[in-house]
């Protein structure tokens, strides 16, 4: 019998909660029932297994962000767009960072299909054709964006920029100059 108040909604958001202190990739039934006060078996009633936990945290996550990135993206286009979603992902890194790393990780087709997902890549798609990048090369454009943002919000996470001066904000800014450079020279093959 599942314990009174606890449903799947609450144990999803209390292991997102838990991934933002522990980390995604440590995320576990048993430490999860250990924060929620009940049995692993008792979890049973509400996720499937690990994986099902882990995949209902991503799409939490993807939906959040998505939300956040399209209230600061409202009426912007070129590089404010470029730079409001590129530091809302970032900020959401920062102060969520198990569910940063649970939208990192990969759905199958049919769940992705319902996500929020489709809606990042909507968003990214404005920004490419705010930029007039034709219509062939968006994906290419986008993909671009993606690497560049989530590679360099990763590898400040893990340090990667702690011993180097100047701070990263700085060289953050100079990403998005570049990025935003690149978008406007984009080639028309």
């Amino acid at each position: 019998m599942p314990r009174q108040g606890l449903t799947a909604a609450a144990v999803t958001v209390a292991a997102a909660d838990l991934a933002d202190r522990i980390g995604f990739a440590r995320l576990s039934l048993s430490e999860l029932a250990r924060t929620v006060g009940v049995r692993t078996a008792s979890l049973y009633s509400h996720v499937r297994d690990l994986d099902d936990l882990r995949c209902r945290v991503a799409l939490l996550a993807l939906d959040e962000l998505a939300t956040a990135t399209a209230d600061g993206m409202v009426g912007r286009s070129g590089k404010n767009a470029l730079a409001a979603l590129a530091d809302t992902y970032r900020s959401y890194a920062a102060a969520r960072p198990g569910r940063y790393a649970a939208t990192r990780m990969r759905l199958d087709a049919d769940t992705a299909s319902v996500s929020a997902g489709p809606r990042h890549a909507g968003m990214l798609r404005a920004i490419v054709v705010s930029y007039g990048v034709p219509d062939a090369e968006q994906v290419h454009a986008i993909r671009f964006i993606g690497g560049a943002i989530h590679g360099y919000i990763e590898l400040e996470a893990a340090g990667g920029f702690d011993h180097s001066s100047p701070d990263s904000q700085v060289s953050w800014i100079r990403a998005l100059d570049a990025i935003d450079a690149a978008l406007r020279a984009w080639p028309h093959p």
